[in-house]
């Protein structure tokens, strides 16, 4: 595993003016970015190489060559990395959160440095004019962001108007479970207004009964050691790190839910067929689709 410098915070503050603050001071939205800066302190080789075997699963190819990616809410950067390592002529990261730019820029840093073929920016995938800038691409990327834009339909709307004929969109959305879902954003409209030194400990009193009634589960089966391990064997999960995930879904707010027929529905609609489907099950987490826009094939 390589060491490297800890990513470097950019301040964010009222006096910046900027929107993004103004929704975190008023406890509006999470800082996601703050997460991810301290998930690139456990990134190493094999979580960059399980992010793409993810992405070519999902999109059905074993290479990127010859292929634009465009990362709508790069988040760590992670999934942009392992796009450009598998070979896209061009990669596009952008986000909302500063912190999460600051993060991508870092990963492009320790791995491309000076590539221009992976640019990264600040943005919003809410924001017409500048998502109609970006153009056409060939991969549309937004895994598990537009449920927390504040208004996912016009987030997904965006995000696929910039899909090149016969191109892919690739998104995960939170699964809709009706009043538990409900009360899931009471639990994170109160994590993001609590002091952050209240948090940590909320996390524990919603997260730890799950836990302790998880491995419970498993001990009956006499599958405790088993259950043990997925702490362990998290990062195959899309190269990630449960801990990190687990603070990411407590405090991911805004937070809206879909139903998978209604993102089928919605996109249908708009000239897209559905090419892949991995749902969690009806459970809490996100349902995964890859469409492909009609036109010419890639």
């Amino acid at each position: 595993m390589k060491c490297f410098a800890k990513v470097t915070p950019v301040p964010v503050t009222a006096d910046q003016g900027s929107r993004h603050a103004d929704e975190v001071i008023r406890g509006e939205r999470f800082e996601f970015g703050v997460n991810w800066r301290h998930f690139l302190d456990v990134l190493d080789d094999e979580r960059i190489e399980e992010a793409q075997a993810s992405l070519r699963e999902m999109l059905g190819v074993e290479t990127l060559e010859g292929r634009r990616f465009l990362d709508a809410g790069s988040g760590s950067g992670l999934f942009s990395l392992a796009a450009r390592r598998l070979g896209a002529e061009r990669v596009h990261s952008f986000d909302f959160d500063p912190q999460s730019v600051a993060c991508t820029r870092e990963l492009r840093r320790r791995y491309f440095d000076g590539d221009s073929r992976w640019e990264v920016e600040e943005g919003s995938v809410l924001d017409e004019r500048f998502v109609a800038g970006l153009g056409s691409w060939d991969v549309v990327y937004s895994w598990g962001v537009l449920h927390h834009t504040g208004d996912m339909w016009r987030g997904l709307d965006l995000a696929r108007s910039a899909v090149e004929e016969g191109g892919a969109l690739f998104v995960a959305i939170y699964n809709d479970q009706g009043v538990r879902s409900t009360l899931w954003k009471g639990v994170k409209r109160l994590y993001n207004a609590l002091p952050r030194s209240a948090r940590l400990l909320l996390t524990w009193l919603v997260m730890w009964p799950q836990i302790v009634l998880g491995f419970a589960r498993a001990a009956t089966r006499e599958r405790s050691l088993g259950w043990g391990l997925q702490w362990d064997d998290y990062k195959r999960k899309r190269g990630m790190s449960r801990w990190h995930d687990i603070v990411d879904w407590m405090g991911g707010y805004p937070f809206e839910v879909a139903k998978p027929e209604e993102v089928f529905a919605f996109l249908r609609e708009r000239g897209f067929e559905l090419e892949r489907l991995v749902t969690c099950g009806g459970k809490s987490g996100c349902n995964q689709f890859v469409f492909r826009r009609a036109g010419k094939q890639q």
